[in-house]
Formats: structure tokens, sequence, C-alpha cells
């Protein structure tokens, strides 16, 4: 049964503003005049203002239009635009003008496109490693419907991390994802790691959308059989009215509970924790 009713936010669900300390407008310029687009403002992700602060982004490749309709999801939706042909050289000039030295690339779905995308990331790789040679990628991926031979397109590619999202438990997948499939999500973490055994696999889902303890504890199992070496678990957070409701907030003595679950499975690393997003702090990892 769904909870129709809006749930009152607890106390530790205020998060500080970050005020304005110049970088934020530096960054946003600088994305608007290379025509590119973040998951940060796409998805209206509560840590914008303190990675925006500390001149950091997670760049969305591809447009801000996806096709398709995930109901926890912020990102617009209906037909796209063409690819943008200069977007993998100007994703790598903003990387460099930033100074980064840990990327983070996603994109929308496309289901459109014949690689659903892949060259697009693969592009952006090849121009960020030729600009930052000393650089890390993750590529943060959509299921490209499946295709095998989509992921191998990237994973020839010079990645660090691949990062596929399980976004939610199997039992939630008919009215959170219908577009996707959670045995074909669980094949892209599998796959890539058989492919690329050297790489870091990641994934990362969010608490909150009906789940019960036991098919979270089912979930972290089964992303941990694909091989995966990251996870990232987050409170979910409806974006807006039309998006689907929170069912429950998660105390973080609850989120600390699945860390230790989750470290028990023998994860690389756990982040875990109510603001935690699948890229944000995702270079915290190399520092371990």
């Amino acid at each position: 049964m769904i909870k129709k009713q809006k749930l009152s936010k607890p106390d530790w669900l205020k998060k500080p503003v970050v005020m304005n300390n110049g970088n934020i407008e530096q960054v946003r310029d600088l994305l608007l005049n290379l025509g590119l687009h973040t998951v940060c403002q796409s998805a209206k992700c509560p840590n914008i203002f303190e990675c925006f602060s500390k001149k950091t982004a997670t760049f969305m490749l591809l447009g801000d239009r996806c096709t398709r309709n995930c109901a926890f999801c912020a990102v617009s939706s209906g037909k796209p635009q063409p690819p943008d042909e200069n977007e993998p050289e100007n994703t790598a000039c903003a990387a460099r003008s930033l100074n980064l030295n840990y990327i983070v690339l996603t994109s929308v779905t496309r289901d459109d496109l014949s690689d659903g995308g892949a060259g697009q990331f693969a592009k952006t790789v090849r121009h960020i490693k030729k600009l930052l040679p000393g650089s890390k990628v993750e590529c943060l991926i959509p299921d490209f419907k499946g295709r095998h031979d989509c992921f191998e397109m990237l994973l020839n590619e010079e990645i660090d991390v691949l990062n596929h999202n399980m976004e939610t438990v199997k039992a939630n997948y008919w009215k959170i994802r219908p577009q996707a499939s959670y045995e074909r999500s669980l094949d892209v973490l599998n796959y890539s790691k058989k492919i690329k055994p050297e790489i870091f696999i990641k994934s990362g889902f969010m608490l909150g959308l009906g789940e019960s303890r036991h098919e979270v504890e089912e979930l972290l199992a089964d992303i941990k059989k694909t091989g995966c070496d990251i996870v990232t678990i987050g409170q979910y957070l409806s974006p807006s009215g039309d998006n689907y409701p929170v069912q429950k907030y998660y105390t973080p003595e609850e989120f600390e509970f699945f860390k230790s679950f989750a470290e028990n499975l023998k994860f690389k690393y756990v982040f875990s924790g109510i603001f935690v997003r699948s890229s944000y702090m995702a270079s915290e990892f190399f520092k371990v």
C-alpha cells in the first residue's frame, strides 16, 4: 500500500545551506557557456551548493531529457535532442577549468540511440584523459538495454570506476522503474566486472521507497554477488509533488546498520548516510 500523505521531515534532514562563496556562480557560468548539463541541477540534488562551492560537479551527457520516466527522478522526460558532437571536448575542458582530478560522468537514458549513448561516454573519457592524463574517471551509466557490446565499447576506454545504480529493491521495480529490469541491472555489474576485473565496479540505491529491511539485505547480497566493489546508500527525497512520495525517513542509526551489514558482506567501500548520493564525494574511495 503506497502512503500518499506527506511525511514530516525529521530534524536530521536539515542540511546546512552553503552560502555563495563565488565558486557557485563560477561553476554555473562555466557550464552555461559550454552548453553542459549536470545531474546536480537536473535531478535537484540536495548537495548541489556544497559541491558547486567546492568547484566540482557530476557532468550529465546527452542532454537533459530522458527517454524513460522513473517515478523517483526529477530529470525531464520526453523526446531528446540529437547528441551534441562538441559535448565530449567541452566536458573535458570544463573538468580542466575546474582543476578536477576525479571526474564523474553520467547521462540521461537514451533508448532512442543505437548504442544507448555508450559512444558519447567513450569519446568523453578519451578527451578527459588527453587533457587531464593523471585524472581518474568514473562513469555512472544507464543499462544500455542490457547490450553487452555497448558495455564493451565503454570498457575499452581508460575508465577507473564503472557505476550503475540498482536504485531500489526488486519488489519496487514495477512501480519505481517500470522501464528497467532488476536482473538486467545486476547483469550490467556482473558483466562489467567479468570483462574488466581490474577496474572498480560500483552501485547504489535509495531507502524510503517502501522497502523492508529483509529486501534491503537481499539487494545488498545480490549486488555483492556480481563482484561489485563499492556501494552507496542514501535517503530518497521526493523532488516534487509529481514524483513518488517518500514512504519512510530512515534514522542515522538505521543507515549505520545497513553500512555494517554491507561491510560484513566484504564490499571494499560502503558509503551510507542520509545525504549520500551515487556521485557525492565519489573520490573519497581512493583516499581510503
